[in-house]
């Protein structure tokens, strides 16, 4: 279930679980995918553009899965 990132430490906490994610498997699980889409989607823009610019430098390949949001202004 999605939720409502509320302040850059929300956003942080996803990265940290992205990036724990990503050691232990290349390809992110679904859940984790759609769970953060939906965080993205209902979040105010600006956590958006913050999960994006901070998931750019510290989990690029984690990228791929969340392009089609990453165009957000």
């Amino acid at each position: 279930m999605p939720y409502r990132w509320k302040k850059n430490v929300d956003v942080d906490e996803t990265i940290v679980v992205i990036k724990n994610s990503l050691d232990e498997n290349p390809e992110l699980p679904p859940w984790l995918v759609r769970t953060v889409s939906g965080s993205i989607a209902d979040s105010d823009p600006k956590f958006a553009k913050y999960f994006f610019s901070e998931l750019k430098k510290y989990a690029p390949a984690a990228m791929k899965f969340f392009e089609s949001g990453a165009e957000l202004p």
